[in-house]
């Protein structure tokens, strides 16, 4: 996406001219059709020009839209330096094939992933509270009770519910009909 430039609407009433606030930029956009990738002329009024008003735009789901077929194309932004960045690399270790990662490369990795690298993030202290569902090591024993109890209360006759994708033979289904009658007899 580039930008061509920009455009301030006039109004014209009695005979006097103001400059309105409304301004409309041109942008060339690249998309993908059918054919292959080409560039549109698309003018946009009042677009967002600072990170910060990108990044206040309310957060919408493209789902909603999509579902209702209201929406025609789907644009996403991102930095395009860091975007380049990132197929340099791709293209550097696609070259290079998967045997040339090195244990030091998997190791360096493995160390952006850590709780340090993560103090910048604005999800630090969430995901400090949780460290315990994905911890770094596996575990000696069962991670410490949160106080969350679920239960599920069947009614006495209710038939247990089995998702497969073919029926069970009727002695395995008797069989179990039968274990679960006695566990509720048994209370």
């Amino acid at each position: 996406m580039s930008r061509s430039g920009t455009e301030t609407l006039l109004a014209v009433s009695a005979g006097q001219t103001q400059e309105l606030e409304t301004t409309v930029e041109t942008l060339s956009v690249l998309t993908r059709t059918n054919t292959g990738l080409q560039y549109k002329k698309m003018k946009l009024e009042n677009p967002p020009t600072l990170a910060s008003e990108l990044t206040s735009l309310p957060v919408t789901s493209w789902r909603r839209f999509a579902r209702d077929g209201r929406i025609e194309q789907i644009c996403i932004l991102s930095d395009v330096e860091r975007m380049k960045c990132e197929a340099e690399e791709l293209k550097q270790l696609v070259a290079e094939g998967v045997d040339a990662l090195s244990a030091k490369s998997k190791k360096e990795r493995f160390d952006e992933q850590s709780w340090d690298s993560l103090k910048s993030s604005p999800f630090y202290e969430v995901l400090r509270e949780h460290r315990d569902v994905l911890p770094d090591d596996i575990p000696a024993e069962l991670p410490q009770d949160k106080g969350v109890q679920h239960e599920i209360d069947l009614v006495p006759g209710t038939k247990y519910c089995v998702t497969r994708q073919w029926p069970l033979p009727r002695d395995q289904v008797k069989a179990m009909g039968d274990f679960f009658e006695s566990r509720r007899k048994a209370g």
